[in-house]
């Protein structure tokens, strides 16, 4: 798990006065240091890592212990805490995008042989994370975008279809940041050639890859939209690439782009049905 450690400055940004960084900020970085690669951490070695005091270190996990986003292990480390389980429950339990897609993607799989797979992802910071999968008939072999692990934002259909319907202000910072990796994805060497890429996903509806993230499935992906039309994530049916042909591509392309127009609609429905059953509140005059 990763999470944001923004220093900010002027223009209404997260400091504290004296320019310092916020205390949300620095508990935020807090949590940040537990990854999969390294999911316990002391007080003593948060600190170093964070260039703070053992002492502010240690203000910093109790108030996060308080607060059950981490839990003391043995050995006086520290890992995640029941907070976050408690969250991912609400998020399954109460997420609009999820709570759309899922009886969506139930019918969707069933269009599926032996293998299939269908994934909703959402965009995660520069990364692309699945937040859902219903799995198809059949033996698996473990699928590469797995829940809760973010995957890079430019190869794979899967998140080549949600890159391209972000604003042009954001592409363009991704690609000053990113040239080389967009290069050898092969979206382009230039901002031009980047730029007529993803004009080509938008024109389409939908994106495919083969090999490109997950080396034994083929995917076509279409993009889900929120209010607005901005783009929230993306619905993907993955097949076995040895099954992969022109064929399925355009009997499955149809199916997808359906499909997302539908979790969107259900979820048009669903704000129109919370907007409804909220009572009203009358202003005394």
């Amino acid at each position: 798990m990763s999470y944001p450690t923004p220093v900010r400055g002027q223009g209404g940004r997260s400091r504290d006065e004296g320019g310092l960084p916020s205390s949300g900020d620095r508990l935020l970085a807090v949590l940040g240091l537990f990854t999969m690669e390294r999911p316990e951490w002391t007080v003593e070695d948060a600190a170093v890592q964070l260039g703070v005091s053992a002492t502010t270190a240690y203000r910093y996990f109790k108030r996060l212990t308080r607060a059950g986003l981490i839990s003391p292990v043995s050995g006086a480390s520290y890992t995640l805490g029941p907070a976050i389980i408690q969250m991912d429950r609400q998020i399954q339990l109460c997420d609009p995008m999820l709570k759309a897609a899922r009886g969506i993607m139930t019918k969707l799989i069933e269009h599926a042989s032996e293998g299939g797979a269908v994934l909703l992802c959402r965009l995660f910071h520069d990364r692309v994370m699945c937040v859902h999968q219903e799995i198809g008939r059949g033996p698996q072999e473990p699928i590469v975008f797995q829940r809760g692990r973010p995957m890079p934002l430019f190869r794979g259909a899967t998140s080549k279809i949600i890159l391209a319907h972000l604003p042009n202000r954001t592409l363009k910072s991704l690609f000053a940041a990113n040239a080389e990796e967009i290069a050898a994805a092969g979206l382009g060497a230039s901002w031009e050639d980047f730029r007529r890429h993803l004009a080509a996903f938008r024109r389409a509806g939908y994106t495919t890859a083969a090999g490109d993230v997950d080396q034994v499935r083929a995917a076509v992906a279409a993009p889900v939209f929120g209010a607005r039309r901005a783009v929230l994530g993306s619905l993907s049916f993955l097949v076995p690439k040895a099954r992969w042909d022109e064929s399925l591509r355009a009997r499955l392309a149809p199916l997808v782009m359906t499909a997302a127009r539908d979790i969107e609609a259900a979820m048009q429905a669903g704000e129109a049905e919370g907007q409804a059953s909220r009572p009203r509140v009358r202003v005394s005059r």
